[in-house]
């Protein structure tokens, strides 16, 4: 068997005007579909990040992978060496692999410890839009209706909060009704994305204390910075900013910047190395999460197989899918119930590409001429004094 084409798809769909440190999503966001085909008609899916960067990327590694067996992947790893590239063909060439064996993707990772993964609300500030419901979410009391309707529409028990868009004491404000309400049985986490100073990190970190938090992610810039945060606020520090490769882990041993280290298959190198990934940060006596991006069901099945075969991933994982109101993939798309969803079974990924979808979403992204993206664009006409500076505050 072996492989015969490869087919790379940019796609865009309908985003709303979510804020966040550097800016507001604009209307579309953007991802790339592979499909990877053999010769005896096995067809797999991998998803990545958006942007036309990435898409010459993957289209440059064709050579490499034209003619390879889906099942070799180290070869293929070693030939591409950039993990983004990388990790949407090993993805897909799982999903050839399974189906071939008739096996799901958890299954021929070593086979899952759990069958079901919990995730936690991803809360954003945001603008009004004339495409959702859900209205202006910019002061406490709005993130506040948000995150009861994000309990009561999927049953989440974890509570994420994109921080780095208000001044400090109202994100502080947000955490204290968010605990007054839920109580001591939901988690709480926030992210700054990075926005914050040092001090103005410590200050923060120490009040929030009180609050029971699970953990406080980026804070500030830098890994320096985020240790010398770390010695002197009593939560746990998580990262997705600081410790997002490989090449990081030598400094991050010797500054202890962290306590939790966010994962990511888009760019750790796919679902072999996560697992990898799992067990470095235990034996560093690391935690480990999951990270999200704007992203696709292909991708959200990547990472519940992930997340089944990796015994260190113990914190509720991250996915902006609640926002997502299409899909590429047949049939219904993915439905939270008590916080979770429940892994594939198969086989490969457990989920197939609809043709008819994938095009719509194809001309979407012909449409909204969006060559990467950028969050700083949009935001001035929403405020149109605006300044991207780091550190805010």
């Amino acid at each position: 068997m072996k492989i015969a084409e490869l087919r790379v798809t940019p796609v865009a769909f309908a985003d709303p005007p979510l804020r966040n440190s550097t800016g507001v999503h604009e209307p579309y966001a953007i991802r790339t579909i592979v499909q990877v085909r053999t010769d005896e008609g096995l067809e797999g899916a991998g998803e990545t990040y958006g942007g036309q960067s990435i898409v010459e990327g993957i289209e440059a590694a064709r050579p490499l992978v034209i003619g390879q067996s889906p099942t070799r992947l180290e070869c293929m790893r070693m030939a591409i060496r950039d993990p983004h590239v990388y990790s949407p063909i090993e993805v897909a060439c799982l999903d050839i692999t399974g189906k071939a064996m008739g096996l799901s993707v958890s299954e021929l990772l070593g086979g899952p410890i759990r069958n079901q993964v919990e995730f936690s609300a991803y809360l954003f500030y945001k603008y009004e839009d004339e495409n959702d419901d859900w209205g202006r979410v910019m002061d406490p009391e709005a993130m506040l209706r948000e995150a009861k309707r994000f309990h009561r529409t999927w049953g989440f028990k974890c509570h994420k909060l994109k921080g780095g868009v208000l001044k400090p004491e109202e994100e502080l404000e947000t955490l204290r009704m968010l605990r007054e309400h839920f109580g001591d049985s939901h988690q709480l986490r926030i992210d700054p994305n990075g926005v914050w100073a040092v001090g103005t990190s410590i200050r923060m970190g120490k009040a929030m204390a009180q609050y029971n938090m699970e953990y406080l992610e980026d804070p500030c810039s830098g890994m320096a910075q985020m240790a010398e945060v770390r010695e002197n606020v009593p939560v746990p520090l998580s990262t997705n900013g600081v410790v997002t490769a490989w090449s990081h882990f030598p400094e991050a041993v010797e500054l202890g910047p962290v306590d939790v280290v966010l994962s990511d298959h888009h760019y750790w190198g796919g679902l072999v190395a996560t697992k990898y990934l799992g067990h470095v940060c235990e034996v560093l006596g690391l935690g480990v999460s999951m990270h999200s991006n704007s992203h696709l069901g292909v991708s959200l099945a990547a990472m519940l197989h992930a997340a089944a075969v990796t015994p260190q991933i113990t914190y509720a994982c991250d996915s902006h899918y609640p926002w997502v109101k299409e899909d590429v993939i047949r049939g219904e798309m993915f439905r939270f119930q008590d916080g979770c969803l429940d892994v594939p079974r198969g086989p490969g990924l457990g989920v197939e590409i609809d043709p008819e979808k994938l095009g719509r979403l194809h001309e979407k992204y012909l449409r909204a001429k969006q060559a990467r993206r950028d969050d700083q664009r949009l935001i001035r006409t929403y405020e149109p004094n605006w300044v991207n500076r780091f550190p805010r505050w």
